[in-house]
């Protein structure tokens, strides 16, 4: 239970809070949250972009206290989508949070375009099989709390129920026409297992229910650059209060590309969240830099 003063929606996954009240975890114990502790992060995302509707600027609080963002993305079933990803690094940059990416179902399909697509980021990876050890990404999430994100269907679910088996995370598939069925509901905070003799914290992971798109309405028209570190650079010959839109003849984003500075397609995904984030696009159906739906 929470205090009446905190109000309804004060309170959300990773939150470190003062507790009053029996604290056993007892059955039948009964606390009260009376405080919550300031946030080290706050992860958010806009339900939609789409600024036509009461709800279409609605901020959502993902996660507090996060240290990482962990984007799952399948290689294939369904295939990968570079628009998303761009749109979570957006958001781990605006909160302060290290993003890494995970791409599930490295035996349907290799890596190379995602990867390449993010040469210019050093960008973190791991690749995940279906019977991979998962080694690699336990120490990556050892001492710290790591939300993960991702389209339904993706892997999210059955990578969460590896890492914590006794979290029975419902696991769903594919459908027809490529998109995963929503199998988590809620975001839930789950205690990694300690290792035999392990000195160090195992660290949290969260589970966050399947998205389809993740808003940044909330996110600042210069935070959204450092979602592109790539393009960073070319905005010092810019014009003061460029809007780096296509359609401003100073704009130096465009020569850079032309120069061979970065990917065109890097430059086309960053004009499309401007334009969604200002709501000219709905996010829900905008082109992925590859051709398909984000």
């Amino acid at each position: 239970m929470r205090a009446r003063e905190l109000g309804r929606k004060s309170v959300v996954v990773g939150d470190r809070v003062g507790l009053v009240g029996d604290t056993s975890g007892s059955s039948g114990a009964l606390a009260r949250i009376v405080r919550i502790e300031a946030r080290r992060s706050v992860l958010r995302r806009t339900a939609e972009d789409d600024a036509s509707t009461a709800e279409g600027r609605l901020e959502r609080v993902v996660v507090a206290n996060a240290d990482q963002l962990v984007i799952v993305s399948a290689l294939a079933d369904p295939p990968p989508r570079t628009g998303f990803i761009d749109r979570c690094l957006v958001a781990a940059y605006d909160a302060d949070i290290e993003p890494l990416l995970c791409l599930t179902k490295a035996d349907l399909a290799g890596p190379e375009k995602v990867l390449d697509y993010y040469t210019e980021l050093e960008l973190p990876y791991l690749l995940i099989r279906p019977d991979s050890p998962l080694d690699a990404l336990r120490s990556l999430l050892t001492g710290r709390v790591s939300v993960l994100v991702g389209h339904s269907g993706v892997g999210k679910s059955t990578l969460v129920n590896r890492l914590v088996p006794e979290a029975e995370r419902a696991v769903g598939t594919v459908s027809a026409i490529g998109r995963g069925r929503h199998t988590s509901t809620s975001a839930v905070a789950l205690r990694l297992p300690a290792p035999p003799d392990a000195q160090q914290d195992p660290g949290w992971i969260v589970d966050t229910p399947g998205v389809r798109s993740f808003g940044l309405a909330h996110v600042s028209a210069e935070s959204l650059l450092h979602g592109f570190p790539d393009l960073v650079e070319a905005t010092a010959a810019c014009p003061a209060n460029c809007p780096h839109t296509a359609d401003e003849a100073d704009c130096a984003l465009d020569a850079w590309v032309a120069a061979g500075r970065a990917d065109p397609r890097r430059l086309a995904s960053y004009r499309r969240l401007l334009a969604s984030r200002a709501g000219e696009t709905d996010s829900r159906t905008e082109p992925d830099p590859h051709g398909r739906p984000e």
